[in-house]
Order: C-alpha cells, then sequence, then structure tokens
C-alpha cells in the first residue's frame, strides 16, 4: 500500500522580496515528515525532513502553521485524497457573546476548547444601534425586536469565529435553548443554564447554518475590505498584555482570562491577531540586543494566533506586570507561585504571556495593536 500524504498548497509572505510565494506542502503522518514543493520555480524547496512541530490536526484549509519558522496559510487541499481525509466535517461558525457576560469570557473559552473547538479569530467590540439591527436583520419583525437592541448594545460584546467538526450545532449545543429558563430546565448543563438570566440576556449567539455563518462572520471579521466594528481600546491608564500562541494551543486562554478578572483587572479591549515575522520583530524591539531570547521570543509569537488585551485601571502598568511575575516561570514558581507565568509558563519563551515591561511603554504597545495592526 501506498504511504499516507496530506497535501496542501501554501502561501508564504516573503518578507524580503515583499512577495507572496506558494508552495506544496507535503506531511507524512506515518513520521511526522515534511516536504515542500516550490509551485512557481516547478522544483523542490525542502527535502522530505523530520518536523515534529506540526501536526495532523493543525492540518485544515484555512489556519496557519509553522514549518521551520515560516508562516504559510493553508489555501486549498492539494487533492481529493487530503480534502475527504482532513476537509469533510471541518465548520465555522461565529459565537456572539453579549454583554452581559462579557466578563465570564474565560468560563465561556473553557467550554469551547473542552468542547474540541479552537477559536481562530476573536475581537471585543461595542456595537451601535444600527450595526446591531443590521447583525440581527432576520429578527426585524419580532415583538422583542427592540429589546433585543437595547441589550446588544449596551456594552461591549466578543465576536468569536470557532473552527471544528459540526461546530455550527456544537456551538449552539453548548449554548443551549434560547430561555435561560427552559435552559436550567431541559440542559443544565448548557451555558445559558449556568450564566443566562431570560430569553434576551441569555449568553450568546450562535449561527444556525452554514449561510447565516458566513454571512454573520463576514458581518464581524470582512474578508475583503474593512475591519468589521471597531474594537474597544480606550489608550488611557492602561498596560498591554499577549497572551503567547503556545498558550493559545494549549488550550489555556480561558484559564489565563479568569486568572486576569478574578484578580481583579479589567479587560478594555481583546483582540486575536497572526502576526508576521516583521511584525513580531518591530513590536519586540526593544529587547533586541538586550535579552538573549529575542529571536526566540519573535519566533515565538509569530508561530500562531496570540489574544491581545488592553487591561484597564489606575497605575495597571506598575500591579498588572508584577501579577504577570517574573519573565522565567521556574523563578516566578519559586518566588511568586500565584502569578501568571508561575501558574501557565513553561520557559522563558513560552511564558503563557508578555506584558508592557516600561510604564512609558504601555500606550503604545497597546496602540501598536489596536490602532495599526488592528487597520
Amino acid at each position: 500500500t501506498k504511504e499516507d500524504r496530506y497535501a496542501f498548497l501554501t502561501e508564504w509572505y516573503d518578507p524580503t522580496a515583499a512577495l507572496l510565494r506558494r508552495y506544496q506542502l507535503f506531511y507524512y503522518p506515518k513520521d511526522g515528515s515534511v516536504e515542500m514543493f516550490d509551485v512557481k520555480n516547478q522544483r523542490i524547496f525542502l527535502r522530505r525532513t523530520k518536523y515534529d512541530d506540526l501536526h495532523q490536526e493543525d492540518l485544515f484549509v484555512g489556519n496557519r502553521v509553522n514549518v521551520f519558522s515560516r508562516q504559510l496559510n493553508l489555501i486549498e487541499y492539494g487533492d481529493q485524497y487530503t480534502a475527504n481525509k482532513l476537509g469533510s466535517k471541518k465548520e465555522r461558525t461565529l459565537a456572539l457573546i453579549k454583554p452581559d457576560v462579557v466578563t465570564k469570557i474565560g468560563d465561556v473559552l473553557e467550554l469551547i476548547y473542552s468542547s474540541n473547538l479552537i477559536v481562530t479569530k476573536a475581537k471585543m467590540t461595542k456595537l451601535s444601534w444600527s450595526q446591531a439591527s443590521d447583525f440581527y436583520v432576520e429578527h426585524q419583525t419580532k415583538p422583542f425586536f427592540n429589546n433585543l437592541m437595547q441589550f446588544v448594545s449596551s456594552g461591549p460584546v466578543v465576536a468569536m469565529e470557532l473552527m471544528g467538526d459540526e461546530a455550527i450545532s456544537i456551538w449552539r449545543r453548548l449554548l443551549g435553548p434560547a430561555d435561560s429558563a427552559v435552559a436550567r430546565r431541559e440542559a443544565p448543563q448548557s451555558v445559558r443554564a449556568q450564566f443566562g438570566t431570560d430569553g434576551i440576556k441569555n449568553v450568546g449567539h450562535g449561527s444556525d447554518s452554514f449561510a447565516a455563518a458566513a454571512r454573520e462572520l463576514e458581518f464581524f471579521f470582512p474578508s475583503t475590505i474593512g475591519h468589521g466594528p471597531y474594537n474597544t481600546a480606550i489608550y488611557t491608564d492602561c498596560t498591554c498584555c499577549i497572551i503567547k500562541p503556545h498558550a493559545i494551543s494549549d488550550g489555556l486562554s480561558g484559564r489565563i482570562l479568569n486568572s486576569i478578572s478574578s484578580a481583579g483587572f479589567e479587560i478594555s479591549a481583546l483582540e486575536m491577531f497572526n502576526v508576521d515575522r516583521a511584525n513580531a520583530e518591530e513590536f519586540y524591539e526593544v529587547y533586541k540586543g538586550v535579552v538573549t531570547e529575542y529571536p526566540s521570543m519573535v519566533t515565538e509569537l509569530c508561530s500562531g494566533p496570540c489574544m491581545v488585551l488592553e487591561i484597564h485601571g489606575t497605575d495597571t502598568p506598575k500591579s498588572f506586570r508584577e501579577f504577570c511575575g517574573p519573565a522565567d516561570p521556574e523563578i516566578a514558581r519559586h518566588l511568586r507561585p500565584t502569578t501568571l507565568r508561575a501558574l501557565y509558563g513553561k520557559d522563558k519563551v513560552k511564558n503563557a504571556v508578555h506584558c508592557t515591561d516600561l510604564p512609558e511603554d504601555s500606550v503604545l504597545e497597546v496602540q501598536y495593536f489596536f490602532k495599526i495592526l488592528s487597520g
């Protein structure tokens, strides 16, 4: 029998030439090896090499993977075999967290991860009445429409793209029946049973079909022009926190957000980013030539999606930095065992979170993501 091999068409942005380059990526599940073929020049770019940092569950169209510190966008299945084996049940859906439970976002993320869904995009935003009515256009004739508009536009919401096998139905099942009281009776484990109040203050929204998911994701995360509703960053009395890609892929973001909230910090903006290498280098510029880990820090930040937070409050840069703890998780575990890095960090580079080190840089770091990269 021929050996299993998965094929993808991928794009890589070459920063030196400022060009998008296309490669076929081949993955051999038997020994976890990869091979790359240069499409334009029709030649082997990378001979078959064992590579432990790529896993079969990372291989689906729309994902970004790192192969020897090149960030590749998986844009198409390379052959029918790969599409059949890896592509069949993967879906995307929109999960919208309503204003009443934005503070419980950590708990909701925990439930999402434990249901084998991954969050591929996320943004905290505040909808105007007219944006809310565009989004809920199919409810315009319903008696509860005005109450719903008033509620959904009353405070920040978090929109997320969830991805996974049968994501649409899994997220709706996680949410439970639309009326929170009914949810408590019929689906006591559901999110609405746990956190909902009634039929309008019912925690969240989930797309109910492929067509709805496509339309609703486009509303919050436009694929073409524009950027959808704005983020909620305020740029005053704030500091920057980044949940690093390794912590996101290990499913720790819910727990980290819960720790931040229960320590009394306010999260005033939240957005997920896929940072490219040039931006990672620019963002970490202050560490260049100062800390030996600089190159590895850059590689880690662009190895997958990260979640960036604006933390708001008086004297936040100082108090939040103390809450993150020493940069080395080993030292943190000895000296400050309750800090974020002690709890969730692995080593000096994979130390769960970045936080602004110098108070005078805090607004600049927040602006870098929420103004410049957010577009």
